[in-house]
């Protein structure tokens, strides 16, 4: 089932990135195994997956915690909200953390990159929706106020953006929220261009077709993958 799944996907994001004038290359597939078991993550890496996204720190230290960055066959990457009081606990295990939404996580991650002697990529996350139970940066200002301090911070490596689509929105307001995450890289590059913005994570399992039409480079997908989630357990 996740082989068919992820093929079926996978022909859906080349059609996509054809429709944007992109090669299917410039496009990949993060399987997030949000409360999903580690058999289903080595079966998902089986079938051509190599990007794998966690939500939570806690499921990540219990399903990981025996490998260390850099020792899986995959690339591990955070894609929830990071409290600060945990990045000691998660930057040891990933490969990556997509979600930095303000200064004072930036510098905690650095801070602790530091001590491990590692360099952490980072994707920015940015509140493109307005919608008050997200995360993310939600102005500019403080954006750019992060960007302009993150020269001194030489154990993170900033990627690109993150952001996650208005809940329940017609493809309309979606792709406006996504075009919104495109132009403000768009800005960044210029404004910084010794930053490498190059990635764009855009885009889940009901609106990931949208997000590649909008210049997405990396996709989310749980639910189209694994299944329903049981938050049972």
């Amino acid at each position: 089932m996740i082989k068919d799944n992820i093929e079926a996907i996978k022909t859906e994001i080349a059609a996509a990135a054809s429709d944007s004038g992109r090669a299917p290359e410039a496009v990949r597939l993060m399987a997030v195994a949000k409360t999903k078991p580690l058999e289903m993550v080595n079966e998902a890496v089986a079938a051509g997956v190599s990007l794998i996204g966690e939500n939570y720190v806690q499921e990540t230290m219990a399903k990981y915690g025996d490998f260390s960055a850099g020792t899986r066959p995959f690339s591990l990457r955070l894609i929830g909200h990071l409290q600060t009081n945990k990045v000691k606990k998660i930057v040891p295990l990933v490969d990556g953390i997509d979600a930095v939404d303000s200064l004072h996580l930036l510098e905690a991650v650095n801070k602790e990159a530091a001590r491990l002697g590692r360099v952490m990529p980072v994707l920015l996350e940015y509140n493109t929706s307005g919608e008050d139970n997200k995360s993310g940066f939600t102005d500019k200002d403080s954006l750019y106020r992060a960007l302009d301090a993150s020269p001194a911070l030489t154990n993170i490596e900033i990627k690109g953006f993150m952001t996650i689509g208005p809940l329940g929105a017609d493809e309309k307001t979606t792709r406006a929220a996504f075009a919104s995450l495109r132009e403000l890289s768009r800005e960044a590059k210029e404004r910084y261009p010794e930053i490498d913005f190059s990635e764009l994570s855009m885009g889940m399992t009901h609106d990931y077709v949208w997000a590649v039409r909008e210049g997405s480079t990396i996709v989310r997908i749980g639910t189209a993958i694994f299944g329903e989630r049981d938050y049972s357990k």
